[in-house]
């Protein structure tokens, strides 16, 4: 964990690092690319500028003193061999050709004409868009010579001896281009020279204060998540929602939050658990006394007990094993419940047919306990819908409750009433009744009223019945004041055939 911790900031800070270094090499590269591509157009719009009236010029000096045909109509060569030499002791770049009025080449020096690659004619498009703005716009035209290929020109109409055409003037021909690749290169060096030292320098300072500036929350997370690893478990990471990362922030924290109530519910469960071991303990220890001490007895004086005495003894133990066995299936049926290891298997059944069930079953006892048990409008049929082993189970423990905290004399009364699309189940009794600030707590396991009720009870009986309540998926509650009884009260849905 400690490696993990440590080596996170670092690998994060690496991969911005080279991100950084990556998104600069390539603003380098792009804007390396994009000077030098403005720079060679302003370039040749500068040229071609500076030198659109050249073949106005050649024209009026040239075809003025000598005509470019001769008397049998074939190109001047001579004139145009001088023409040549004088321009390329200006400009040794310039390539100058006499076109026909459809753009035949008639005649250039630089043309070879075992060149595979030159073609014979020239579009007169852009010459024609040249002439008529004068030069004053940037066009490109073609190159005899590169045919594939755009290149800056000068261009002006002549008409001699009936014949009309267009001198055409390549300002940056094959000469110029050899000479303009090899010095582009080299000012592509020295730019990319001072741009990588620019660059690394000032991309140094900036990388090192972005990555310091963008990974300043996540370096107060990564803080605050160690310290929680190391077990303080109230780090948390202060004004979330202010955070550069807040989904993050918000997150740890909690996360951190229901980590920190996990551990306190299982601190509060561990503290039940050994409470409830307990208390089993006490009230499993307290019958197996009796059954040790009656049959201890039994065995010492069994030839001088009468039968009368055996008689009681043996009935009393029977009383502690019945309670030892009530207890054990208690405990069992909770631990079931409260692990989710019971699914209900809810069916339609009747409810007031289980309750009467029920009260004859608990009749024997009330008798005895000269209690009044009985059900309110018996006659009425009120189907369910629910789980009949798990509500008969609850019933059952209620009934019994109530008919312990019940003096002699008292009623304990099992009402059941349609309400809408549920049947409310309500069990009374006229016993001593739950203090207020008891009853919250009454369907805690192990819970109960007073010390003296021990005697009675594990106390497991209405936290069994909260769970099936809860599988259910409905509530049970509490009614009740001190000497005037109790009333529980809960809803199951009501059957509709």
């Amino acid at each position: 964990m400690s490696k993990t911790t440590k080596t996170l900031t670092p690998k994060l800070v690496k991969k911005l690092w080279l991100a950084f270094i990556v998104l600069v090499v390539m603003m380098g590269i792009s804007y390396i690319s994009i000077t030098g591509y403005v720079a060679n157009m302003h370039h040749q719009e500068t040229t071609q500028q500076l030198n659109a009236e050249l073949a106005n010029h050649v024209i009026e000096e040239k075809f003025q003193n000598a005509s470019p045909f001769l008397a049998d109509g074939s190109v001047n060569k001579p004139l145009f061999g001088d023409l040549m030499h004088d321009m390329m002791a200006v400009n040794r770049g310039i390539e100058v050709y006499l076109l026909d009025d459809l753009g035949e080449i008639l005649y250039s020096v630089v043309l070879d004409p075992n060149d595979k690659n030159a073609t014979k004619n020239v579009s007169l498009a852009p010459i024609k868009s040249f002439v008529a703005t004068q030069g004053s716009e940037f066009i490109l035209g073609d190159d005899p010579r590169n045919p594939k290929a755009q290149k800056i020109f000068s261009a002006a109409p002549y008409s001699v001896d009936d014949r009309s055409g267009y001198v055409y003037i390549v300002l940056a021909g094959k000469k110029f281009q050899e000479v303009s690749g090899t010095l582009m290169g080299q000012y592509f060096a020295r730019l990319g020279l001072g741009a990588i030292i620019l660059t690394t320098v000032f991309a140094a300072i900036i990388g090192f204060l972005a990555i310091w500036f963008l990974t300043k929350n996540l370096r107060v997370i990564t803080s605050t998540v160690r310290q929680f690893s190391e077990g303080d478990l109230s780090a948390r990471i202060e004004n979330p929602d202010q955070s550069d990362i807040s989904i993050f922030a918000n997150s740890f924290n909690e996360m951190a939050d229901t980590i920190t109530g996990n551990l306190d519910k299982m601190q509060s469960v561990d503290l039940l658990r050994r409470e409830l071991i307990a208390n089993v303990s006490h009230d499993l220890r307290t019958p197996l006394a009796i059954l040790k001490g009656y049959i201890e007895t039994l065995q010492m004086k069994r030839n001088t007990l009468s039968d009368e005495e055996q008689q009681e003894y043996l009935e009393i133990t029977h009383s502690n094993v019945d309670k030892l066995s009530k207890l054990i299936n208690q405990l069992f049926q909770y631990s079931k419940l409260e692990a989710e290891q019971v699914t209900p298997v809810k069916e339609p059944f009747s409810i007031t047919e289980l309750s009467h069930d029920l009260i004859a079953k608990f009749k024997v006892l009330a008798t005895q306990k000269q209690i009044t048990l009985k059900l309110e409008e018996p006659e009425a049929n009120n189907m369910v819908f629910a789980d009949v082993s798990l509500v008969e189970r609850a019933l059952q423990n209620l009934i019994e409750n109530a008919i312990k905290y019940t003096d002699p004399k008292g009623k304990v009364t099992l009402a059941l009433l349609k309400k809408g699309d549920q049947v409310e189940i309500n069990i009374t009794d006229t016993g001593k009744g739950i203090p207020i600030k008891e009853q919250a707590f009454i369907f805690d396991r192990y819970k109960q009223v007073d010390e003296s009720a021990k005697k009675q009870g594990s106390g497991l009986g209405l936290a069994i019945v909260k769970k099936i309540m809860e599988l259910h998926d409905t509530t049970i509650t509490v009614l009740s004041k001190p000497r005037e009884g109790s009333s529980f009260i809960f809803n199951l849905p009501a059957y509709k055939a």
